[in-house]
């Protein structure tokens, strides 16, 4: 038996919210901080938030994602508001200082309407001036080369049963890779396999969506620790403001 509830758990066991260890996560940490009012779109198992509670933040918190599993740990911390839903329900929101799509949520948005719905759903959860941080990989980095069985990682749940996650690649079309994430027992025994599509924009592109949408770009970075894009980066970091 594997459920959703338990996928749910093991992501958490799996990536744990750590600012000291990951410069993404502390990027995002400071962002949080520094807002007195933040909407997490892909907020998962709410990591981010609860972490930002636990640390002080007295203002608005709230996390939208469609994963109910996900929710339901999310939901464990009552002091956030917390809802089902996509980034393009998010428009139903009102006056953030920031929205956030952390860990390449944004990577989810795969057709351009998504990208578009999505992004004119979140300029209008922004207060005027309200900032949106993202990341997304870069594809000239070809991340999902390195995407294989070979890289699997082992770990014991909570309840002292030993799991094996490995992903590899099953195609790429264009600029959308499907990727699959494969859950076993050491033994091989598959207990779940889940399929994501992700789309990797180039810079042009993706400000291109923002543009159109009613962004203009405020920072954008190539790494974690603020350098800038280069012909090596790995990543896209930007923070755009509402105009």
């Amino acid at each position: 038996m594997f459920t959703d509830a338990d996928a749910a758990a093991l992501y958490d066991l799996l990536n744990p919210w750590d600012p000291e260890q990951w410069p993404g996560d502390g990027f995002y940490d400071r962002l949080v901080a520094a807002a007195p009012s933040v909407l997490d779109v892909g907020c998962g198992t709410g990591s981010m938030l609860c972490r930002a509670r636990e640390a002080g933040h007295r203002g608005r918190l709230a996390g939208i994602d469609p994963n109910r599993a996900a929710l339901a740990r999310a939901r464990r911390r009552p002091d956030i508001e917390w809802a089902e839903g996509t980034a393009a329900d998010v428009g139903r929101y009102a006056e953030f200082d920031l929205v956030t799509m952390a860990s390449h949520a944004f990577q989810c948005l795969v057709t351009d309407d998504e990208v578009r719905a999505s992004l004119a759903a979140i300029r209008t959860a922004l207060r005027p001036g309200g900032r949106f941080a993202f990341e997304t990989r870069h594809p000239q980095a070809r991340a999902w080369e390195e995407w294989h069985p070979s890289q699997a990682s082992d770990v014991t749940d909570a309840s002292g049963r030993t799991l094996r996650v490995q992903h590899a690649t099953e195609s790429v079309v264009g600029d959308v890779v499907t990727v699959a994430e494969t859950t076993t027992e050491p033994d091989g025994t598959v207990l779940r396999v889940e399929r994501t599509r992700l789309r990797f924009l180039d810079v042009p592109a993706l400000d291109a969506f923002l543009t159109e949408t009613g962004f203009e770009i405020e920072a954008r970075y190539g790494d974690w620790e603020g350098g800038p894009v280069t012909g090596t980066s790995r990543e896209i970091i930007t923070v755009a403001r509402r105009t």
